[in-house]
């Protein structure tokens, strides 16, 4: 049986097609969490807003303040923004 030229190439396109793809699932969990990071708000990265990250230190001192906030009488919390009663928008009817 002979092997054409056609054949030979569709095979190794597949061959290289299969390659990449397993390369893109080598990406572990790490990696991808931190890529978050670097991505641009406009693009769908993180709000500027957003909490830190679990297992940084910025997270510990984040939630030692929320926690601090919390445990604080309502009446003497600082007021956070958009956190008011109301929105400011008026009711749709």
């Amino acid at each position: 049986m002979t092997v054409s030229p056609q054949k030979l190439a569709m095979w190794l396109a597949s061959a290289l097609l299969a390659g990449a793809l397993s390369g893109c699932a080598s990406l572990n969990q790490k990696a991808s969490e931190a890529m978050g990071a670097y991505i641009p708000q406009w693009a769908g990265g993180l709000p500027a807003d957003a909490p830190p990250r679990p297992g940084t230190p910025e997270y510990d001192a984040y939630m030692k303040e929320r926690e601090r906030l919390r445990m604080m009488p309502a009446a003497e919390r600082p007021k956070q923004p958009g956190q008011s009663g109301q929105s400011g928008l008026d009711p749709v009817h």
